[in-house]
């Protein structure tokens, strides 16, 4: 069973050696290994049951850094990662040939991203690599945003999760990236699209359920519960229920529903914060999904700010 610690030398040791450490970041807790060690990121792949053709996020501690293994760093998105990072934001970057081709699943462009968390930060600046690192659950499943879902997850096929507590966004990284000198949202996450339009004017959004995902992240059923998870009107579909007289949970913005365990319903922000609803989110979806119920109903966040993004997952979750 992996051990569970803060001890930064620990992780940076099993890393050097080709083995994998589940890393917390802002957004949600990582399967970390060397990005530009083929054999390690073969073993990400396997350990999560991950397709190769999904492309995996590079974890650097600094701009400098990304230097180091991308060719060119066009200045607008230069500008962001100055103004966002360290932060819930992933660049798309030409990529030198140092990167392996499992790592882009044979792409140009790498994804990158410089993380704000202070233990996984210090543990990049120690190491002359960087890390790639994609969530640290099993492929397809909800993300993990504590070290418990980690372990219970991958506690069996990993030696070492570095121990950062929560996460405090919750939600996986925007990723962006540049196409004719225009700048391009590809995945909608925990940096806000008013956020961005905000330094650089209007952006463009790409509808980005894919079977060939341009990065990652992006593929149409994902982040989904074992359970049918079912989106759609709540008081519709609680009644339909009821009077099918089948067992489900209900996973709410902000109402509680009369009638209902409650164990079986989730808020995710009672006060309508959409950051709250966002931190809670896949740790609500986990919860539901290890419950006693047969379905998971769930409904869409108000189309604004995060709610975009959380919408985005809950669409996927749904997906299969």
């Amino acid at each position: 069973m992996a051990e569970i610690g803060k001890d930064i030398v620990k992780a940076k040791l099993l890393l050097q050696k080709g083995k994998l450490v589940a890393i917390p970041t802002e957004t949600v807790y990582g399967l970390a290994g060397n990005a530009l060690d083929a054999e390690a990121v073969a073993l990400i792949f396997e350990t999560k049951n991950r397709p190769s053709f999904d492309p995996l996020i590079l974890h650097t501690s600094s701009i400098e850094r990304v230097e180091d293994f991308v060719v060119s760093f066009p200045e607008k998105l230069k500008m962001l990662a100055e103004n966002f990072w360290p932060g819930p934001l992933t660049l798309l970057l030409p990529r030198k040939p140092i990167v392996p081709d499992l790592v882009t699943s044979g792409l140009d462009r790498v994804a990158v991203r410089v993380p704000k968390h202070p233990l996984t930060l210090a543990l990049l600046e120690s190491l002359d690599f960087p890390l790639a690192a994609p969530s640290a659950n099993p492929f397809g499943y909800i993300s993990p945003t504590s070290p418990a879902h980690v372990a219970a997850q991958l506690g069996e096929k990993i030696p070492h999760i570095l121990d950062g507590g929560v996460c405090e966004v919750g939600l996986e990284s925007t990723i962006v990236g540049l196409e004719e000198d225009e700048i391009v949202v590809y995945r909608l996450g925990g940096l806000e699209i008013a956020t961005i339009e905000k330094l650089v004017g209007p952006v463009k959004i790409k509808d980005h359920s894919s079977s060939n995902p341009q990065a990652p992240g992006l593929l149409e059923s994902h982040y989904a519960p074992r359970k049918p998870f079912i989106l759609g009107d709540l008081r519709q579909l609680i009644a339909e229920n009821i009077e099918a007289k089948s067992n489900f949970a209900v996973l709410s913005y902000s109402d509680y529903f009369p009638g209902i365990l409650p164990g079986n319903q989730i808020a995710l922000s009672p006060n309508k914060n959409l950051h709250e609803a966002a931190q809670n989110l896949f740790a609500a979806m986990r919860k539901l999904d290890e419950g006693n119920s047969a379905v998971i109903l769930a409904e869409l966040m108000p189309e604004e700010g995060l709610g975009r993004a959380i919408n985005d997952r809950l669409r996927r979750a749904a997906a299969k």
